[in-house]
């Protein structure tokens, strides 16, 4: 099964988003047709099925489905979103800049003079001018515009 999303991860990989919509809708659709089965089938309308998804739907799973398909919907205006792209929490954005600043050679993050100078703040908002806010069930994502 694909991994659970919390909207506390510093990270998140859309391709982890859509593998864990499909399972997440995968269990819903299984649900609905175990409880299919239970009736005879000359006797089946679909009311069963409606039922037994809409009680799925009120699980933590299923709340947990809503807040991704929400997170997808907003995500899929990023040209890349089905390709892999990254998401990064609002809180950990400072240190992704200075990660970032590391893994492109602007810095070698060994050194203490000049990095103990710099304002990683000001150097992280203007990064995200390249970016673009999300939201996961009320917590702020950026991802690449």
């Amino acid at each position: 099964m694909a991994r659970e999303i919390s909207n506390s991860d510093d990270i998140i990989d859309s391709r982890d988003v859509i593998k864990r919509i499909e399972a997440l809708e995968s269990e819903r659709e299984t649900a609905g047709e175990e409880a299919e089965e239970d009736v005879p089938e000359d006797e089946r309308d679909g009311t069963e099925r409606a039922e037994a998804e809409t009680e799925w739907d009120q699980t933590e799973d299923g709340e947990e489905l809503t807040a991704l398909k929400k997170l997808a919907d907003e995500g899929e205006s990023s040209p890349d979103w089905s390709h892999g792209e990254t998401l990064i929490r609002e809180t950990y954005f400072e240190d992704y800049a200075r990660q970032l600043a590391e893994d492109i050679g602007a810095i070698k993050g060994d050194e203490t003079w000049p990095l103990s100078y710099i304002d990683w703040e000001a150097a992280a908002n203007a990064l995200k001018q390249d970016y673009t806010e999300v939201d996961f069930d009320g917590v702020t994502y950026y991802i690449r515009a």
